[in-house]
């Protein structure tokens, strides 16, 4: 039996990733900061014109600079190589954060539905609507250019947590231009004489609001637990059967057996190949260059991509 085990790719500049991790706890540190004075401005704001919706915003921010200070701390150990107790590293820990974010955001969700029935069944919350519109107006432009921002800098670096973030400030910049519309409507009714239905605005446009961005979080959470539960991802497996065919076509190996996983950004790839007893391998150089050979078809790179190949003659090993 011949049997070889290979791990790592090829090392890109740690100066380059370096960077790239710096960026991204930049990023999260400028989110947290105007999340804090976003929550601050909501919760004040909300209590002194009257307002659940604002004041249910603002506790909304607080709690996302909580989960944003989680995430800067996992970005932090992502920059950190394997330790002996963290033999993969800490690729783990980036989608438990987005799970753990997501379903807090979903239970703030449900809890503002409830919250909005309640007070459609008590008669409605009586506010001062104008000051509502100056303030949604505020919040939503800030939202916007947020999650704007979030976005490109999680799409240049193909980071979940920045992703998340941006998903959140989107969420934000909605709820504020939702409210936007909805006291626009409140300070119409009262200028028409309509002074009966303005107090029901504010619980009906927080349960609108709820129920409409309930599936975003949910969808989160759903792609945060595929990573935690470790299934594995549909394109990466196509992609890596697809080189290891042409591979066992090309060098006549009998067959082959692979295993994929996605942990947040870090990818697992696994493959063992089978060729027959007197198949000529040559030497171990000639094994790594297999290895190589698989590694280049994938694109894989160390960090974000651990690679084992070995070869064998039992098929006991698939």
């Amino acid at each position: 039996m011949i049997q070889d085990t290979a791990g790592r790719a090829s090392r890109p500049s740690e100066a380059a990733r370096d960077m790239e991790a710096l960026a991204e706890q930049r990023a999260l540190k400028l989110s947290i900061a105007v999340t804090a004075l976003t929550g601050v401005a909501g919760i004040l704001g909300g209590l002194v014109i009257g307002s659940r919706a604002i004041t249910f915003d603002g506790m909304y921010s607080f709690v996302d600079v909580a989960l944003t200070f989680g995430a800067l701390a996992v970005a932090k150990l992502l920059m950190q190589e394997p330790s002996p107790r963290f033999q993969y590293g800490y690729w783990h820990l980036e989608p438990l954060i987005a799970a753990a974010e997501s379903a807090i955001l979903v239970t703030a969700c449900l809890y503002a539905v409830i919250d909005a029935l309640r007070g459609l069944m008590n008669g409605g919350n009586p506010m001062a609507y104008g000051a509502g519109l100056a303030w949604a107006g505020l919040m939503g432009t800030t939202g916007f250019v947020m999650a704007d921002y979030m976005s490109h800098l999680a799409h240049r670096q193909r980071s979940i947590l920045l992703a998340v973030d941006a998903r959140a400030w989107l969420m934000s910049g909605f709820v504020s231009l939702a409210l936007l519309f909805a006291y626009a409507i409140a300070v119409g009714l009262t200028a028409s004489g309509h002074h009966g239905w303005a107090p029901y605005v504010d619980p009906a446009v927080l349960l609108c609001i709820s129920l409409a961005l309930l599936p975003v979080p949910l969808k989160t959470l759903r792609r945060a637990m595929r990573d935690v539960l470790e299934v594995a991802p549909e394109e990466l497996d196509r992609r890596v059967r697809q080189v290891v065919d042409e591979l066992v076509r090309e060098r006549g190996f009998l067959t082959y057996s692979s295993h994929v996983a996605q942990i947040g950004r870090g990818q697992f790839v696994e493959i063992h190949i089978l060729v027959a007893p007197d198949y000529q391998v040559g030497t171990v150089a000639a094994v790594d260059g297999i290895r190589r050979d698989v590694a280049a078809r994938l694109d894989a790179s160390w960090p974000q991509v651990w690679l084992t190949v070995d070869v064998t003659t039992d098929p006991d090993y698939l």
